[in-house]
């Protein structure tokens, strides 16, 4: 990110030779004074502006560049304004030492955000249903348009920022192992395995989670197109201890339905169809409700979910307003990777 650097006593001539060597989606420049502190922002759009403004090419950066420009400061990891920046259409956002000096240049095209969250994905089922894709192969590790299911949510992990990820494994589990020798997304993630079924969310007691803060935990075999960031700032604002990820459902009855007061029928409704939202399997869960997870016996996310609210504790939901698909049968399996084909065509295009 250094050829994104000029001097403050550099020409505006100068600035336009750096600028047409950088790549298309980083053309920003940061001016820096004779310390390395930043004191302003330069595009190819501030420099046309004091050319037409009347400064020539040989005039100093200084003259054209944006002093009013948007940075994070210290160790800022402000979700709402990063978000701002990304909608500003702001690609390159710098995060400053307290002496103004850059302490790194976040790539708003590659990291959207930075959410303050761990996170965990369960990956200890059989996928018994899948059989016998499954047999051999633990159903995180299918492929879907030539990458592991598990893969794709990683990388949605790390494009907002998280990269302390466990996966918490059984079935198979030397294969997610191996599979995670390596770094995945630029991220080099853990696994953990259980020794003994522990539901779908008793293994979270094994990740060793800091006491503060909070961990996003999620099944992996899911596709999906949350915003976990959006996701992450409802669970925020509502201050809750948990967030439940939901998608709608809607149960439609073929009869006609009664209600009924007493004896008395006091309406009648034809094929009647009801609206509920249905748990995604994505949760937001404060680190020490998982902390406080019994060791070695199974939990299932729901109980611990009904606990908490028993307890007189505050659960958020929210609404997936994007794909989600439970990667649960060959059926969706199917459609899974009829999803992905076209996706990745319509990115090609």
């Amino acid at each position: 990110m250094s050829s994104n650097y000029i001097s403050r006593n550099a020409t505006l001539l100068q600035a336009l030779a750096q600028l047409n060597q950088l790549p298309g989606r980083a053309m920003t420049l940061f001016v820096l004074d004779e310390g390395g502190r930043v004191v302003g922002t330069l595009t190819d759009g501030d420099i046309r502006r004091a050319l037409l403004g009347g400064c020539s090419l040989e005039s100093q950066v200084t003259d054209a560049a944006c002093r009013h420009f948007k940075a994070l400061r210290g160790d800022e990891s402000d979700v709402e304004q990063m978000r701002l920046c990304r909608e500003m259409g702001i690609k390159l956002l710098p995060r400053l030492n307290p002496d103004g000096t850059i302490a790194e240049v976040i790539d708003l095209s590659i990291t959207h955000s930075r959410l303050p969250l761990s996170a965990v994905l369960m990956a200890g089922g059989k996928g018994e249903r899948l059989r016998p894709l499954t047999l051999t192969t633990p159903k995180p590790l299918l492929q879907i348009e030539g990458k592991a299911i598990i893969d794709y949510n990683i990388e949605a992990l790390a494009a907002v920022g998280i990269h302390d990820i466990t996966v918490t494994t059984r079935y198979l589990a030397e294969q997610i192992a191996e599979h995670f020798a390596r770094p995945v997304a630029g991220v080099n993630v853990r696994c953990v395995v259980e020794d003994q079924p522990l539901g779908t969310i008793g293994s979270a007691r094994l990740v060793g989670l800091p006491q503060q803060g909070e961990t996003l935990v999620m099944n992996s075999d899911l596709l999906t197109t949350i915003s976990f960031e959006e996701m992450y700032l409802r669970h925020r604002h509502s201050n809750a201890d948990i967030t439940i990820a939901v998608i709608p459902y809607q149960v439609s009855v073929p009869y006609a339905i009664l209600t009924l007061d007493g004896e008395a029928v006091t309406g009648i409704a034809e094929k009647p169809s009801y609206s509920y939202y249905a748990n995604a399997g994505i949760y937001i869960f404060a680190n020490r409700l998982l902390n406080g997870l019994p060791e070695g016996k199974r939990v299932d996310a729901t109980d611990l979910i009904e606990e908490v609210i028993a307890a007189g504790g505050h659960v958020a939901y929210y609404p997936i307003k994007g794909t989600w698909i439970d990667v649960g049968s060959p059926t969706d399996f199917a459609q899974a990777a009829q999803l992905m084909k076209h996706h990745n065509n319509l990115n090609r295009n």
